[in-house]
């Protein structure tokens, strides 16, 4: 069999270990959803807080069932570390930390270049490396491979595989379950892609590939900026209907009528949460490189940032 028939293989028979980098919102679900199919699962942190809580089987994510997630700490098909030791012993390592914003809202990537520092002291002929985390196109193969390459003197596709797959969780929604949510994954090479397609197909109901890791990174970067856009679209809305006397909330569920054409967004006093505020200025930064002017989102992220000073 070829290497990657080989890692398949493994992967189908759930004789494949899984190490998934960053035990949060994006993390956890991920450990959970292997867990239940019935691979073995490492979880590497930086914070011992979360492990020894972990371990303990106390929550710090509250929609989660962190009654099953000490049962597998116990039986031992759950294994929460800080210890970067280990990260040879996985056959497939997932990358799921945060992507900042610095304070001049420039792409702050400290978490995912010192967590693939990491992996490059451990990493092994034949292991899997998937970024999730959302960042701009381009960085799983000019900051992510590089670190990988240099450090081991492996090559990407050659001696290990290489993959982005954008993280997709839906935290506020207790309806919401990682192996319904569609998972879309993007190879370094072919051999790359069916390794994560065959990983993700263990757990995920529904695995859509792209021809790139690039693309994948901009299919993230687009869901969030699509969000970003018109929910900026309505706050300005909102602005004009107070000076017009108009209801934008009864404006807003009349066009909802409609069957087709319209997707309804809601004004607020901002945006929260990690994803919408921060994602689209990724891609803004990115665009400068290229001599291009992402228009849209500055002015997106203008009105929005704008909407905390009104309210």
């Amino acid at each position: 069999m070829t290497r990657v028939e080989t890692f398949v293989e493994k992967v189908n028979k759930r004789e494949a270990v899984i190490g998934i980098c960053g035990l949060g919102y994006v993390g956890l679900p991920l450990v959970m959803a292997f867990n239940r199919q019935g691979f073995k699962v490492i979880g590497f942190d930086i914070d011992q807080s979360k492990i020894e809580k972990l371990q303990k089987g106390e929550s710090y994510i509250k929609h989660l069932d962190f009654d099953y997630l000490k049962a597998q700490c116990v039986s031992g098909k759950f294994v929460p570390t800080t210890d970067f030791g280990l990260i040879n012993q996985p056959d497939a390592i997932l990358i799921a930390v945060p992507t900042p914003l610095t304070h001049t809202r420039e792409p702050d990537l400290v978490p995912v270049i010192k967590t693939t520092e990491s992996i490059a002291k451990g990493l092994r002929k034949d292991q899997l490396v998937v970024l999730e985390s959302t960042t701009y196109p381009y960085t799983t193969e000019e900051v992510v491979k590089p670190i990988l390459e240099k450090a081991t003197g492996l090559k990407a596709g050659t001696d290990f595989f290489l993959a982005f797959s954008p993280e997709r969780e839906d935290p506020g929604n207790p309806k919401s379950e990682t192996r319904t949510i569609p998972k879309v994954v993007g190879g370094h090479d072919e051999g790359s892609l069916k390794t994560a397609v065959a990983v993700y197909q263990a757990v995920i109901e529904k695995v859509v590939t792209v021809s790139s890791m690039q693309a994948a990174e901009l299919t993230k970067i687009l869901e969030n900026t699509f969000r970003a856009v018109n929910i900026a679209l309505v706050n300005e809305l909102k602005l004009l209907c107070m000076r017009m006397n108009i209801d934008v909330w009864e404006v807003i569920e009349a066009a909802s009528s409609k069957p087709f054409g319209f997707m309804p967004f809601y004004p607020g006093p901002g945006l929260g949460g990690h994803c919408i505020p921060i994602d689209p200025f990724y891609l803004t930064w990115k665009a400068r490189e290229y001599d291009f002017q992402t228009r849209f989102i500055e002015l997106a992220g203008d009105i929005n940032t704008n909407m905390p000073y009104h309210v």
